[in-house]
Formats: structure tokens, C-alpha cells, sequence
């Protein structure tokens, strides 16, 4: 299937209570190790907070500045700069957050399904497919500039994104410029492989050629036997 970074965007028409819970669902499944999980969250900045409220009222862990900046440092083994992806601690890849926290020397109360941390757009976080059930949170001025830098943000990989909006338009217009092989509308992005949502269960996706979601026959090849002569039936 190739690499992934799927961005969910969240606009000022979305239901936020439901958004939040399908992110810190869809996030946290399997500890965010499968590629079509949500990594990233861009939200129009009238919403942020409101929507971070929600998530940390179903479950999510809120960080600090002063906690982010620990769970980089353990999460990350090199950071390249600005608006690239940085080098991720394969140790910890598919850890509870709950072991994060303690590897990063942070007190964790409970276990949390997911960490989020509310960052500028050109955090590392957001341009990094970590695999790891830590969630940035940023902001963006309106749904245009966020259906833009997801499109950014998913490094055209064609793979997956989403949106929670009550707007068609946005909805369309962002799943057309994305153009990824699934792209989930107001639900967790596990609904895109058939868990909740449409069509049948697929966790590989054929992104790089082309034929997006496979299903048992895109793993069995199709043979032909023919005879000839005598044996035709005309």
C-alpha cells in the first residue's frame, strides 16, 4: 500500500462532540498503527478549542507545551526541521500512550487511549507518520486553507483522509482535491475499511497503482485453461 499520513480536517459546520469521538476512536485503534488511521487533525481555529474539550471528555490525553516538548524528544530520535518528517523511535511504535508517557517521564492517571497536542502548522508532528497514538492538533484561518494543507500534509501519497463537516461542498470539493484511495466523511476513519462504515473489511489498499481497496480476489490469480480441435463445442 505504500506510506500513508491521513489528515482529518474539522470545520465550523461539523458536529464536534461526534467528531471528537470518531478521532479518538480512530486514532487510538490499534494504537494508531494501521496506515489509514487518522495522524493528523487541522481544524478551522474558531473550533480548536472546543473541539480539544471534546476529545479530552472522551478519553483523549491533553499535553502541555512542557509535555509535548518530552514526548517529542522521546518519540522523535531526529527532527529535520519544520514541514518535514522526522526520524521516529521504532521502540515505541504501536505503544499504549500510557507507556509513552512513562518513557517521556510524564505521570499518566488512568490510560488514556490517545495523546493530543495542539500545535503550529508546520510541526514535525503534523508531517510525520508516526504510528503511535500521539495526535497534533493545528490550526488553520478557514476550511479552504485546511482542505490545502492537508493536501500538503498527506505528501500526495493518494492513500486516505477525511473530513467532519455538515458542508456537501466542502466535503466534495476537499475529497476531490485529496484524491486519496479512501476518504471518510463524519466517522472514524476505521469506517473506510468496512468497520462501521461501507463495503467489505480491507486492510491493505493499493494507493501506489491505483486500484485502491483489495479484497481476496486481488490476492488469487485468475488462469485460463482452453482446448482446442476436437473438443470445441462450436
Amino acid at each position: 500500500a505504500g506510506p500513508g499520513n491521513p489528515p482529518v480536517v474539522v470545520d465550523t459546520t461539523a458536529d464536534l462532540d461526534h467528531a471528537a469521538k470518531c478521532i479518538v476512536a480512530g486514532a487510538s485503534f490499534d494504537n494508531n498503527i494501521v496506515c489509514t488511521d487518522e495522524k493528523e487533525v487541522i481544524a478551522v481555529a474558531s473550533v480548536v478549542d472546543e473541539l480539544l474539550r471534546q476529545m479530552s471528555r472522551h478519553g483523549a490525553r491533553v499535553l502541555t507545551d512542557a509535555e509535548l516538548r518530552k514526548v517529542e524528544s522521546t518519540i522523535f530520535s531526529e527532527q529535520r526541521g519544520p514541514r518535514k518528517p522526522a526520524v521516529v523511535n521504532k521502540d515505541l511504535i504501536g505503544k499504549n500512550a500510557s507507556e509513552i508517557l512513562a518513557r517521556a517521564g510524564i505521570a499518566s492517571h488512568g490510560d488514556p487511549p490517545l495523546l493530543v497536542a495542539r500545535v503550529p502548522n508546520d510541526h514535525p508532528l503534523v508531517w510525520t507518520e508516526q504510528m503511535m497514538p500521539v495526535m497534533p492538533v493545528t490550526a488553520v484561518s478557514g476550511v479552504d486553507r485546511g482542505i490545502e494543507l492537508a493536501k500538503e500534509a498527506e505528501h500526495g501519497f493518494g492513500h486516505s483522509a477525511g473530513m467532519h463537516s455538515r458542508d456537501i461542498n466542502a466535503l466534495s470539493r476537499m475529497a476531490r482535491t485529496i484524491n486519496t484511495s479512501i476518504f471518510t466523511k463524519n466517522g472514524a476513519f476505521f469506517a473506510g475499511l468496512g468497520e462501521g462504515g461501507e463495503g467489505h473489511a480491507s486492510f491493505t489498499i493499493a494507493s501506489p497503482t491505483g486500484e485502491g481497496l483489495t479484497g481476496p480476489v486481488a490476492f488469487s490469480r485468475l488462469r485460463r485453461c482452453v482446448m482446442v480441435d476436437h473438443f470445441r463445442i462450436v
